[in-house]
């Protein structure tokens, strides 16, 4: 999962980035409410997390902007405002969770799952297609009952192309799940990951996920 988070306390978001990093996630961070907007417009992300004090004072109008372009991006909202009226104006404004600072960050990475499993329909944390498991919350991965080590970015390209298993995923997306912004796109960190991750797989489950199989046989095949 690509979260962006939008945080003007520079020690508390490098914190919470670390901390989610570790958890399997890849973090994007932005310190004001109108960069949020020009990130969400030319990047793909899974989640928002928003902090309400920012400087620009933008915070519920980036809430505001999106629902009325139609963007259904999960929000999470991380304040110190604990104000029941702060509370429900970000509700009425198309916020999905509320979580007020400071908060723990197994509980933080507990509510993305949350938002993450109702966003895409799921009941819980658990991917499975052609007899491979994949477990969202332990960082696990099974072939037919036996664990397949991944390592973190493989872990989280399999998640990505198991959550759309009928979508052909762009390389630019593909790239910044990976290594994110700052990441080294012009190598091909990209495509060791995938070869790792044909040697791995099962030939079914390729067959079976559209995209995966795009671009194992085509864009990377030997």
């Amino acid at each position: 999962m690509r979260i962006l988070l939008v945080e003007d306390n520079v020690t508390l978001a490098k914190g919470m980035i670390t901390s989610l990093k570790r958890l399997g996630y890849q973090i994007e961070h932005c310190t004001q409410g109108k960069h949020a907007l020009q990130a969400l417009s030319c990047s793909e992300f899974s989640l928002l997390i928003l902090d309400l004090g920012l400087p620009d004072g933008f915070a519920i109008s980036v809430i505001k902007t999106l629902r009325k372009a139609g963007n259904t991006i999960p929000v999470l909202v991380l304040t110190a405002q604990d104000a029941l009226e702060t509370k429900l104006d970000a509700f009425n404004s198309g916020a999905d969770d509320y979580v007020v600072k400071p908060v723990d960050v197994l509980e933080l990475e507990a509510r993305v799952r949350v938002l993450s499993r109702r966003n895409t329909l799921r009941r819980d944390d658990v991917l499975a297609v052609a007899e491979v498991c994949l477990d969202a919350a332990n960082m696990n991965c099974a072939y037919q009952g036996l664990a397949v080590s991944l390592p973190r970015r493989e872990f989280m390209l399999l998640k990505d192309f198991m959550l759309h298993p009928d979508r052909i995923l762009s390389r630019r997306y593909l790239d910044e799940l990976c290594h994110g912004w700052d990441g080294e796109t012009e190598s091909n960190a990209l495509e060791v990951h995938i070869h790792s991750l044909r040697k791995k797989l099962h030939p079914q489950l390729i067959k079976t996920i559209r995209g995966l199989g795009y671009m194992l046989n085509s864009h990377y095949a030997d």
